[in-house]
């Protein structure tokens, strides 16, 4: 593990996600419990639409075809969000990671061979998934090793990261600074000694020291922003530090 992928984790600024964790989504869904309202059933949603692909590798590493797995996935989600699944989590201990890949396993066990029955394409996708990228991702990131719950959390950690990296350059883009982030993100994933900031100030049009400047602005950023996203996942503010550690642990296979 670099030195990198711990800033990627953020692992460096030990800080709480602040006052965000009032409005997060995971939080949302379990205090609506069995109301499942509209902003309950959307966050859930949203939820489900970031974080659909580790799912995907699970089953595709548990040993099924990628047909089966378009299939299962598609209908894991829609007796999820058909049937308020959530009901049954449990707000003092229920993280979001958790609680999807239990219900994918209960699914498996329990109604994978109803759902197989039916014809294929039969049903309405309640979510639209890119199993393509999908596919070219579990083949890149799933170490030849993993048992399905490793793939799941690297998957995860993926799925994450990627979120955050979209919430950052949408910030970004709203200022009027996208090509600042453009130019600078790549400095999120190398290690401090390797960047070229007087090559990027050239690019940019900025001095060197204003490179530093900013590329340690959109660092702590997107340490924030990490936080913040791992607290949509988790029940209680305590638990994103945890889930940070777990996360990172995943990636130490």
């Amino acid at each position: 593990m670099t030195s990198s992928d711990r800033e990627n984790l953020g692992m460096e600024t030990p800080q709480g996600p602040g006052g965000c964790f009032n409005t997060t989504h995971w939080s949302v869904v379990l205090r609506a419990g069995r109301s499942d309202t509209p902003r309950a059933r959307a966050a859930l949603d949203q939820l489900c639409r970031h974080y659909w692909q580790p799912l995907y590798a699970y089953v595709r590493r548990a040993g099924y075809s990628r047909e089966e797995a378009e299939d299962l996935t598609q209908e894991f989600f829609a007796r999820l969000l058909a049937q308020n699944s959530v009901a049954r989590a449990d707000p003092m201990r229920g993280r979001f990671r958790s609680f999807l890949l239990s219900s994918l396993k209960h699914f498996l066990m329990n109604e994978w061979d109803k759902a197989r029955a039916q014809k294929r394409g039969g049903g309405v996708p309640v979510l639209s998934l890119a199993f393509d990228a999908a596919e070219t991702s579990c083949a890149s990131a799933v170490a030849p090793g993993d048992t399905p719950d490793r793939a799941y959390d690297r998957q995860w950690v993926l799925a994450l990261l990627e979120v955050v990296l979209g919430r950052l350059r949408e910030e970004h883009q709203a200022a009027g600074r996208e090509g600042t982030f453009l130019g600078l993100k790549d400095t999120l994933a190398g290690g401090r000694s390797e960047i070229p900031y007087r090559e990027l100030g050239a690019r940019l049009g900025m001095s060197e020291g204003a490179v530093k400047v900013a590329a340690h602005r959109l660092r702590a950023r997107y340490r924030e922003l990490l936080r913040e996203e791992i607290a949509n996942t988790v029940a209680r503010p305590e638990e994103v530090e945890k889930e940070l550690r777990e996360l990172f642990a995943a990636l130490a296979y």
